[in-house]
């Protein structure tokens, strides 16, 4: 009987405006299947929503804050102000959320069987899928550099960002823990450099391992 063939998982994660999703677009240009774990959030929450409801709806009217759009999806950036001001939310969010993506990035490596399978995720360790990642490719990049990427990009208020920033500010140390092989790749904004970086490390696992 025909051994089936083992595909291969990567992790790919960092902090905030790092740069993963133009990591991520040079994975794919190399034949990978790429999911950003922040997609599948959306589509957990909606799943989820009548738990998260049940506890943030009453801590988020006695603070003013609104997370429900008006057509009845989860605000995520109101349900955010909650979240990363107190880590006992933070901790009962992602209790809600966290297995739901993990059952989507299950579905996702499936459904992309044989291609390599990329799992874009800042708290990947966290994870369940963690354990099945061949390699870990962490982005990273200046904190300056970052922080003009948030506001050009998000438009968030600098108390805001500086909260998101301090929430991540040890995140590799938590990769450092893991039984498995990791690769920090700099992005500090040129798009050569960190194709050229990325590019060796999948050739190098492929050669390695083949």
């Amino acid at each position: 009987m025909e051994e089936a063939q083992k595909q291969l998982i990567i992790g790919l994660t960092g902090p905030i405006a790092a740069g993963k999703n133009r990591a991520g677009d040079i994975l794919s240009s190399l034949g990978c299947s790429v999911v950003d774990a922040d997609t599948l959030v959306h589509q957990a929450i909606e799943k989820v929503k009548p738990r998260i409801l049940e506890y943030f709806l009453p801590l988020a009217e006695k603070e003013g804050i609104s997370i429900l759009k008006a057509d009845g999806t989860i605000d995520r950036r109101g349900l955010g102000k909650l979240v990363f001001a107190n880590k006992t939310n933070l901790a009962k969010q992602e209790s809600f959320v966290h297995p739901a993506v993990d059952l989507l990035m299950e579905e996702f490596i499936q459904e992309n069987y044989p291609s390599p399978a990329v799992l874009n995720a800042t708290v990947l360790y966290k994870s369940t899928l963690i354990s099945r990642c061949d390699f870990i490719i962490f982005v990273t990049a200046p904190l300056v550099i970052r922080y003009k990427r948030v506001r050009s990009r998000d438009n968030l208020p600098r108390k805001e960002i500086i909260k998101r920033f301090l929430a991540q500010r040890k995140i590799f140390s938590k990769y450092k823990k893991l039984n498995v092989d990791i690769y920090k790749v700099d992005n500090s904004g040129n798009p050569e450099k960190l194709q050229v970086q990325i590019e060796e490390i999948f050739q190098f696992y492929l050669g390695s391992k083949g």
